[in-house]
C-alpha cells in the first residue's frame, strides 16, 4: 500500500445545486467517481427525506451516503438534524476498513443541529491507524468557538500520541480562527495554506469568494491540494470541492 492519500470534502447541499433548481445526487456520484479519491467526507447528506423521494422520479432509493459511495467501499453516517420528512447530517466514504465511528453532538443551541463524525481507519501497511473527524461547524461565532474547543478534546490525546490525523468539512470560519486553533493546539496543517497565507476560496461555487471549506492534516507531508472549480463542480452544490494528496510522514 502507499503511502499516499487521495482525500476530498464538500458540503453537497443535500444533493441539490444551488438554490435547490435542480436535483444534482446523480452527477455529484459521477464527479467524485472521477477524482478517484481514498477518503471522502461529505456534510449536509440526507439519509432520508421522503418529500423529495416523491417529487424527484429518479431520487436514489438508498440513502445518499450510500448511493455516493464506490463499489466495496464502507461508509459512517453521523445523523445530525431530523425534520419532519427523514433527517440529515455528515457522511465519511472511505476505501479503507472502518474500525470505528462515533457521531458526538456539538450543538450550540437547538435550532442549530451539528455533529462531529469521529472515524478510524485501518489503512494497509500503515502501522498505526489513522483518525479522521468529519465536522460542519456553526454559523455563530460563539457556537464555532465551543465546536474547536470540542475538537481539540477530543484529539488532544490522539495528536500527543503521534497519530494520523485528518479533519475536514465546511467550517463557515470566516475569520480564519479555527487554522490557529488547530494549530497552535494540536499542530494542524491546512492543506491549501501551504501554497499561501490563507485557506482557499470555496463558497459560493458559482463566484467563491469565502474559506469556509477545510482540510485539516497532522503526522501528513501536502503533495497536492486544490479546489474543483468550473463545471461541473460550481453546478453541482453550493460550495466546491475541495481536494488533496497526502503523503504519510
Amino acid at each position: 500500500m502507499s503511502d499516499a492519500l487521495r482525500v476530498v470534502t464538500l458540503n453537497i447541499h443535500k444533493g441539490l445545486s444551488q438554490f435547490n433548481r435542480r436535483m444534482v445526487i446523480h452527477e455529484l456520484r459521477e464527479g467524485l467517481n472521477t477524482l478517484e479519491p481514498d477518503l471522502v467526507f461529505l456534510q449536509e447528506v440526507q439519509g432520508l427525506n421522503e418529500r423529495h423521494a416523491l417529487r424527484y422520479a429518479t431520487w436514489p432509493s438508498t440513502p445518499q451516503h450510500e448511493y455516493l459511495r464506490q463499489d466495496g467501499w464502507q461508509y459512517a453516517y453521523g445523523l445530525n438534524r431530523v425534520h419532519h420528512y427523514g433527517h440529515y447530517g455528515n457522511a465519511v466514504l472511505s476505501r479503507f476498513p472502518i474500525v470505528s465511528m462515533e457521531n458526538a453532538d456539538i450543538s450550540s443551541h437547538r435550532f442549530e443541529r451539528r455533529g462531529l463524525l469521529h472515524c478510524v481507519l485501518s489503512v494497509p501497511g500503515w502501522r498505526r491507524n489513522l483518525h479522521c473527524l468529519c465536522v460542519h461547524l456553526s454559523l455563530h461565532e460563539r457556537g464555532r468557538r465551543r465546536q474547536l474547543d470540542a475538537i481539540v478534546e477530543r484529539l488532544g490525546e490522539v495528536a500527543a500520541r503521534g497519530m494520523p490525523i485528518v479533519v475536514a468539512g465546511d467550517f463557515n470560519d470566516w475569520r480564519q480562527r479555527a487554522t490557529r486553533v488547530l494549530a497552535e493546539r494540536l499542530g494542524m496543517q491546512e492543506v491549501t495554506a501551504i501554497y499561501g497565507k490563507r485557506p482557499a476560496r470555496t463558497f459560493p461555487s458559482l463566484l467563491p469568494v469565502l474559506r469556509l471549506d477545510r482540510i485539516y492534516v497532522r503526522g501528513f507531508s501536502v503533495v497536492e491540494a486544490s479546489v474543483h472549480v468550473g463545471a461541473p463542480w460550481s453546478l453541482l452544490s453550493d460550495h466546491l470541492a475541495l481536494g488533496a494528496v497526502l503523503k504519510r510522514m
